[in-house]
């Protein structure tokens, strides 16, 4: 390979030989070397963000040299400079769950660009748009060889009128492209296909310009692809139509945390184990609205496909990316995933010359660092709630014990506390258990029963070592006799068909059938809240013993009420531990010290006796996860198979809305607006809708997962003639606005504390009777009374999940006024044209003394600057009135546009309107 720095062209533009042709790129050392500041010691994920500075300068958009410089500054003042900055991903990543109400929001777009006398082709994304669909598939069928079959074809019966609706968008958008059903995980396939590092393009000259690959992506865990050193994260399919559309992401130079990493993993530890810990670090020393960037010579001990573990849990820990850069380590992986040798080339060359490459000396300056010597590691599992409650394998019995206790109320005596404290035996002693009987079978559960056990989500099972090490588990406890307990809900659902294919050629697939780990799909499932169903019985049990049963999944994300509608407490744990506790099938069990089972003879058999050395799993994984199986399993990517192909469109550049389809109507966000924009107005006279605690999740607000007859949502379809059986899910009926709508704040396990301790999307009515948070909303917007939304720390927490803002606008809620946001879900607000406010000086939910019967009043709106402080006035019930100091989080200039047009793509289109 030769390398050649060429002439200047334009300010910073350079040009370098890779393998004999000539590329163009954009040189943060000529910016230097140009006088705009010393950019040495910047960390290489902001590199990538003034890369993108330099390109765009340079291509006479609204950047400055100011912007520019801004980022030595950065550096002059150890890492603080909250610049204002537009940044320009290159591309945009969606799933289905996201993607559907994306392209839905384009295709009403059109509708109404047409309707302010424009062309509806100026609505087409201007940059590549890739859509994979992988969130539908649920695990009706599980444990026995037919189960994959027969979940995708129950998946193409529900979904049709949703698969026909993005065939149509694939015909209509240029620059659009949908990867079929079973496929795999988007973020893996993203990792492992999509991603390139080094993104190349030709400019309007035609001359070839490579660049940092970068990109949005309409789901929260797009930052798997750090690992690959490519620049992503999740925003909400708002901001991501924008993005879409020409409009640049506005944000503040972002904080960058340094983790460094030293050490190496020890025996008997995983992936999972690491990111657990990494997980509850981060969120203690707190990184929402930060990059975070890993350094450190442990990374020389850390495979890609372990970095992408840790990236990819960025939303758990709060951040807004996780980034690894580009080392030998990054050029190994792509070539063992099939990348074009040039393409390889081309990245080495390209992170030396621009300084993005992590060499031995690699030590740049971040606004802060944390350590951790991996050698420290021990296995562990997180929950029952939190992907951040981080608990050693070997307390997770006496954890589960106190949740027991909390659960029942139980006030137990520093004695009794001292017992739970040793685990099990003594939680039995103190009498907090409760057990029932399941009709038709020879067992009972009881407190802790896990009921699910699933291998699922692009986390850890785009991740070998684990995946392996879930293989040879299963292998070891079927050769002494064990398998699952009866009670145990089993799947894998892995986030790409290469995984399949290197665990049919270690012989591991046929091991993990026999434990009942029979391959359910190639999709998120119960991650996303795709369980599928239990047994009868089984739920039953559960609902009349008011038990606590548990699932133990591979999983990102454990919120509440999003595994499954039967599971209070939900566990993440690596591959090989949800393999074990589907052998145990009780929380209960101290798996490190406890037997999980006993052999064909009767001898107990503990943890330790089927756990595979790190040398086995390397072993297997060296032999099996090769170059050639990505080559094949990626060949066709977009092509499916005949179902896929199978599937009719019609329509031309705008949409036939089918009047009885109930899962896609067109949205009413474009319908009657007028050329020109309006003013922020004020909030006067607002009622509370409802007054939420700490950590309300886009789940709580927006829940993905299934729902009842009973519900809102159920009564709209059943009055349509849907049969329960075909309710599908929320996240699968979210082209549909009537149903969202009734979905918003219906999480099962939501609690409004207007109400006295009722869990469910219920509130107070104008006539202050208790009723359905939208049936109250439907009735306070008829009086014409806006509504606002108390919450406490971390409102928003968890998915990119735009109907969570989208739900919220559309019940009339004007603003929503917590501790604190989380960095998606407050950006998905301001796309609404819904105002977050903070609290300030001390004062909270609590504090305030809030019941719900308050009137709520904020002037100055109309005037507002970005992230100014106004005046809230809460008449209480009984007349009393105080003002109170709250902090608007409109924090930019173009947010403030955002909301004097009633959102984001409501600008976007009186612009592209005019032009």
């Amino acid at each position: 390979m030769t390398v050649v720095v060429g002439k200047d062209t334009a300010k910073t533009r350079r040009e370098l030989e890779v393998n004999g042709q000539k590329i163009a790129y954009y040189s943060i050392p000529a910016a230097q070397d140009a006088g705009f500041g010393d950019f040495s010691k910047l960390p290489a994920s902001l590199k990538v963000v003034l890369e993108n500075i330099l390109r765009f300068e340079d291509g006479g958009f609204s950047v400055s040299t100011d912007d520019i410089k801004a980022f030595s500054e950065w550096a002059e003042k150890g890492g603080q400079n909250p610049r204002e900055i537009a940044y320009r991903p290159a591309r945009v990543l969606m799933q289905d769950f996201t993607g559907v109400p994306a392209v839905v929001d384009l295709a009403a777009m059109r509708d109404g660009i047409k309707a302010l006398g424009g062309d509806a082709k100026k609505i087409n994304p201007l940059v590549p748009v890739d859509l994979v669909i992988d969130h539908s598939v649920m695990i009706d069928e599980f444990g026995n060889p037919r189960a994959f079959q027969m979940n995708v074809d129950r998946e193409y019966e529900r979904n049709m009128e949703r698969y026909q609706f993005l065939k149509w968008g694939q015909t209509a958008f240029e620059n659009f492209r949908v990867v079929p059903p079973g496929t795999g995980i988007c973020h893996q396939v993203n990792l492992e296909y999509l991603a390139q590092t080094v993104w190349t393009d030709t400019d309007p000259d035609g001359a070839l310009v490579a660049y940092p690959d970068t990109l949005v992506g309409t789901d929260s865990h797009t930052t798997m692809v750090n690992g690959a050193a490519v620049l992503g994260w999740g925003v909400g399919g708002i901001e991501a139509e924008a993005a879409m559309l020409g409009q640049p992401i506005s944000m503040l130079i972002p904080e960058v945390v340094g983790f460094k990493l030293t050490g190496e993993m020890v025996e008997g530890t995983t992936g999972t184990d690491l990111v657990l810990k990494v997980v509850e670090m981060l969120r203690k020393h707190g990184v929402v609205g930060k990059f975070v960037e890993f350094y450190g010579n442990g990374l020389d001990n850390l495979p890609l496909s372990q970095r992408a573990t840790i990236a990819n849990m960025a939303p758990e820990y709060g951040a807004t990316c996780g980034f690894f850069p580009i080392d030998n380590e990054t050029l190994r992986y792509l070539r063992q995933t099939g990348r074009d040798e040039d393409r390889i080339a081309l990245v080495e060359a390209y992170a030396k010359e621009n300084g993005l490459w992590r060499g031995a000396d690699y030590e740049p300056i971040y606004s802060s660092t944390l350590h951790l010597d991996m050698g420290t590691i021990v296995p562990a599992i997180s929950g029952p709630k939190r992907p951040q409650d981080y608990v050693a394998l070997t307390d997770a019995a006496a954890s589960f014990a106190k949740v027991v206790a909390d659960y029942r109320g139980i006030d137990v005596s520093d004695e009794a506390k001292d017992m739970l404290d040793e685990g099990p035996a003594a939680t039995k002693s103190v009498e907090i258990r409760k057990s029932q009987a399941v009709k038709g079978q020879d067992y009972e559960l009881h407190d802790g029963s896990v009921v699910i056990a699933s291998i699922t989500s692009c986390t850890n099972t785009s991740n070998p070592y684990v995946m392996i090490g879930a293989g040879l588990v299963a292998r070891k406890a079927r050769a002494l006799g064990l398998n699952r307990k009866p009670w145990v809900k089993t799947s894998l659902a892995p986030g790409s068909q290469v995984v399949t294919e290197y665990l049919e050629a270690a012989g591991l697939q046929e091991d993990l059938d026999a434990i009942g780990f029979n391959l359910v799909g190639y999709g998120c499932t119960t991650c996303i809240g795709n369980s599928g169903p239990i047994a009868p019985e089984l739920s039953e049990a559960i609902a009349e013993g008011d038990l606590i049963a548990t699932s133990v999944l591979s999983g990102n994300r454990n919120f509440e009420g999003r595994i499954s509608p039967d599971v209070r407490a939900n566990y993440l744990a690596s591959p090989p531990l949800v393999v074990a506790y589907a052998i145990a099938g009780d929380m209960n069990i101290d798996l490190s010290s406890e037997p999980i089972g006993q052999d064909k003879d009767g001898n107990n058999v503990f943890l330790k006796d089927i756990w595979p050395t790190n040398a086995e799993i390397a072993e297997l994984v060296d032999k099996t996860v090769t170059r050639e199986a990505f080559l094949k399993k990626y060949a066709d990517v977009f092509k499916g198979d005949e179902k896929w192909q199978g599937v009719k469109v019609s329509g031309g550049e705008t949409y036939d809305w089918p009047p009885e389809s109930t899962y896609i109507q067109n949205p009413p966000y474009f319908q009657g607006m007028g050329a020109e924009k309006g003013a922020i107005q004020n909030i006067e006279g607002a009622k509370v809708l409802l007054i939420l605690g700490d950590m309300v999740t886009t789940d709580h607000i927006s829940p993905a997962g299934s729902f009842k007859e009973s519900t809102p949502a159920g009564k709209y379809l059943t009055e349509r003639g849907v049969p329960v059986r075909e309710f599908n899910s929320y996240g699968s009926r979210r082209g549909n606005h009537e149903v969202m709508m009734r979905g918003t704040f219906a999480n099962i396990r939501i609690r409004n504390e207007m109400l006295d301790g009722v869990e469910g999307g219920y509130t107070k009515g104008p006539d202050g009777q208790q009723t359905s948070v939208y049936e109250a909303s439907m009735a306070y917007q008829a009086q014409g009374t806006p509504l606002v939304v108390f919450g406490g720390e971390q409102y928003g927490a968890g998915s990119s999940r735009d109907w969570a803002a989208k739900g919220t606008a559309l019940l009339g809620v004007k603003a929503v006024i917590a501790e604190s946001f989380e960095r998606i879900h407050r950006s998905n607000l301001v796309g609404m044209g819904v105002v977050p406010f903070e609290f300030t000086g001390g004062d909270t939910r609590k504090t305030l003394g809030l019941k719900g019967d308050e009137t709520v009043t904020i002037m100055g709106l109309d005037s507002v600057k970005p992230l100014e402080t106004l005046d809230c006035e809460i008449t209480y019930g009984n007349g009393s009135t105080k003002t109170i100091k709250v902090k608007c989080r409109i924090d930019t200039a173009p947010e403030i546009e955002y909301i004097e047009n009633g959102g984001v793509l409501h600008y976007v289109l009186r612009n592209l309107a005019k032009s």
